[in-house]
């Protein structure tokens, strides 16, 4: 079936090469600038293209112009060959010819230019310019290798649209090595990079054009990019907070879907990927014919100057090019069957993301491109460590989600990634796709439980306390296996998906109206408490009770054991109106308000979240390096954690069950089971941490000796913190004797240092 319109054809037959294509090298992948044996400067160019007929390589110049050169050296399924004279700057793309047959899963289209999948530097955009659709606009018909718009849609798919999509789809660019770096640096060198390890790390979470674009301290120029980042007013920030890490939502090139073109929406979060070596050219403030990439690596320079490292957060499970029925942007036109988990149908494809396609990574080629990029990633632009989006997906075997996989296997003995930080989120949409506290040492997981069970304590709709000490100590019931830490777990009660932590305490239902989908997406399952009205209020109470809420969940988030991390604005109060999915939503409502900072309360909220931190990493009792064991770690020690009831008495087995919104934990800071780098014993204060989700005041009795003489105040988020930022405790911190009865206001997180005897 091919009655495709004949308008912009392109033909089905390749080029003669030019004379002066020479056979070139099947290493490196990608386009490589380089000097050939003979001393002529040019560049190489390599594709793996398994089952293709042909492969050119598309040249345009600034108007557009294009010539094609075909690439004749095929070794091990690597069409390459060098052009002498093509220099960084200039600007690509692939045309794969092969059969059509979408029946077998055989989609190639010559008609369709390409992405290269190692395209270091993306200059342009998808659709660019768009067509206007019977229901508004649309991304332009040409970038589809089938007929969008055949009439009968059950079989759309299958027939070839034979119009040129050049003119619709950015370009690659030619990078050369050590191009447009910063201070004319190619190599990164160790000393350079902060090294934090996992115990004493504190994440945030931050979208490099969110984070930036209303910050009044960075020029109207720089705001939304790379180097707005790396402006001294965004790093004052993190580091007045004290942060170790800033997680950024996806930087690799991505491509906006067609229904939010539709809607006049955009993709906010990047959460669609499409160029897995190249620094999205949108958060580009020096230009897109490679500058991004020293732009990029400026960034990352100032952020570990700053003592900062860099986590990005990655999607390899699934590309842009979505379904059978989406657009052909760069894998499917190259090897549809080679890249893509396909059904026994052929014509469709497995889906365990939920994005319409999901990779292949079991086979070599697609499990190079992935770690070709986390290396490249690493040596060549300087990050610290990833996030890998439903990472289940990535290990998969066949079907099922093997820890033996392929891609598991892989990191685990590779020289570079296995000595970077690697954080998992642990599901997919598939069956089996839960996989929480089941991946290898190695690797770090987001820990839902936790949120869950956090979330769940403040609002009061646990039945009891069992689960809320395990998170509080590190998640041992998940982590406990295999030689794992505490710092397995990464905890957090907020993140960029669902409600911000205000709203989480604002609203009990999710408002996505602006996202057009008629309220329909995002998750129902918030585990939020409005405190009694919904949304915004004028209520002084209602005001008063969630700031103190939001201290809570901080409070308790930051002294949990575990590796904490922040979503950025939370610590001054950021909302989203109570839209719980605002990937679509690159406005005022997905970006930090910086506004909030003139605010004396948010203010406050900033320097609370900012001492806790600081308390953090004082303290190593607070971010321990193994689990609680609950016995002494010494003769004539105390045990390592114990646990109180409001009388100051140990709890017992029975009160775990008993139904209760209080829980008491005492950390002993003499009973630590680690050594510094000289092999002296690490010794620290004790803390008593009370937290009390109850709706009213509660007796609390102070535990007396041998746990401690007396307990100095140092945290009591019933109390409004000073609006300066000061780091100092409240003025509440006396002394109390060991044995005092105190009262603990509702809703409230006490936190005590133990007075020796």
């Amino acid at each position: 079936m091919s009655s495709a319109p004949e308008q912009e054809a392109v033909a089905d037959e390749p080029l003669a090469p030019p004379a002066d294509v020479r056979p070139g090298s099947p290493t490196p992948l990608g386009a490589r600038y380089r000097t050939g044996a003979d001393g002529a400067a040019g560049t190489n160019f390599a594709l793996w293209a398994g089952g293709a007929e042909a492969v050119d390589v598309c040249l345009f110049d600034d108007e557009g112009q294009e010539t094609r050169c075909s690439l004749t050296e095929l070794t091990h399924e690597i069409w390459h060959g060098f052009l002498p004279g093509v220099r960084p700057g200039q600007r690509y793309g692939y045309r794969v010819h092969g059969r059509w047959d979408p029946w077998t899963g055989a989609r190639w289209n010559p008609a369709k230019l390409l992405l290269d999948p190692y395209a270091r530097a993306v200059d342009g955009d998808f659709g660019t310019r768009t067509e206007q659709g019977p229901t508004g606009p649309a991304l332009p018909a040409q970038l589809y290798g089938h007929v969008r718009d055949w009439p009968d849609q059950q079989v759309a798919d299958t027939v070839r649209d034979d119009r040129d999509s050049a003119p619709y789809v950015p370009k690659g660019v030619v990078v050369g090595d050590g191009e447009e770096g910063a201070d004319g640096e190619d190599e990164w060198r160790d000393d350079r990079r902060p090294k934090t390890p996992w115990p004493d790390s504190v994440l945030y979470e931050l979208h490099v054009r969110g984070f930036t674009m209303r910050h009044p301290g960075i020029p109207e120029r720089l705001r939304g990019t790379y180097a707005g980042l790396a402006h001294p007013a965004a790093l004052a920030h993190l580091t007045r907070l004290g942060v170790t890490a800033v997680e950024l939502l996806p930087v690799h090139q991505f491509a906006h879907e067609d229904h939010l073109v539709r809607r006049g929406l955009r993709n906010y979060w990047g959460y669609n990927s499409i160029g897995y070596f190249a620094p999205h050219a949108g958060y580009a403030a020096t230009g897109t014919r490679g500058q991004q990439v020293g732009e990029f690596r400026r960034m990352v320079r100032a952020l570990h100057d700053a003592g900062i490292e860099v986590i990005l957060d990655v999607v390899y499970n699934h590309t842009a090019e979505a379904g059978e029925r989406g657009p052909t942007l760069s894998l499917r036109g190259i090897d549809n069957r080679g890249y893509y988990r396909l059904q026994e149908d052929s014509r469709r494809y497995a889906d365990y993301t939920g994005c319409g396609n999901t990779l292949h990574v079991v086979r070599p080629h697609v499990l190079r491109l992935i770690t070709d990029s986390l290396r490249y990633w690493v040596t060549e632009m300087g990050v610290d460590g990833f996030r890998f989006d439903l990472a289940a997906a990535l290990a998969r075997s066949m079907h099922d989600v093997d820890m033996l996989s392929p891609f598991l296997a892989v990191i685990a003995q590779d020289p570079v990634l296995r000595r970077v930080k690697l954080i998992a989120e642990p599901w997919d949409v598939g069956s089996g796709g839960y996989q929480v506290g089941a991946f290898p040492p190695l690797w770090t997981e987001w820990n839902d439980r936790y949120r869950d069970t956090v979330r769940d304590f403040w609002r009061c709709a646990t039945h009891d306390v069992r689960d809320l000490g395990y998170r509080l100590s590190g998640s041992s019931d998940l982590y406990a296996w295999g030689g794992r830490r505490p710092y397995a777990s990464v905890n957090f009660v907020t993140a960029h998906d669902g409600f911000t932590l205000r709203d989480l305490v604002s609203h009990e239902h999710k408002h996505n109206e602006a996202n057009g989908e008629d309220n329909r997406d995002g998750t129902h399952d918030n585990r939020s408490w409005n405190c009694g009205a919904e949304g915004a209020t004028d209520d002084p109470e209602v005001a008063a009770l969630r700031r103190r809420q939001l201290r809570n969940l901080l409070a308790t988030l930051l002294l949990s054991t575990g590796v904490p991390m922040l979503v950025a604005g939370d610590e001054m109060g950021r909302t989203q109106g109570g839209n719980n999915n605002a990937y679509c939503q690159d406005n005022p409502t997905g970006w930090v308000d910086w506004s909030l900072l003139a605010d004396p309360h948010w203010r406050a909220l900033a320097g609370l979240t900012a001492r806790l931190i600081a308390l953090r990493r004082a303290h190593p009792v607070l971010r321990r390096r193994a689990f609680f064991s609950g016995r002494p770690q010494r003769r004539g020690g105390l045990r390592d954690l114990a646990w109180f009831r409001p009388d100051g008495t140990e709890m017992t087995e029975q009160d775990w069950y008993a139904p209760g919104a209080t829980l008491a934990m005492y950390l002993s800071g003499n009973d630590i089971p680690q050594r510094d780098a000289r092999g002296i014993r690490v010794t620290d204060d004790s803390f008593l941490a009370v937290l009390h989700a109850g709706a009213d005041p509660l007796t609390l009795v102070l535990p007396g000796l041998p746990w401690a003489a007396g307990y100095e105040l140092l945290v009591d988020t019933s109390a409004e913190p000073p609006p300066d930022g000061t780091a100092e405790p409240p003025p509440e911190g006396a002394r109390l004797a060991a044995g005092s009865e105190l009262t603990v206001p509702a809703r409230t997180v006490l936190l005590f240092r133990a007075v020796p005897g």
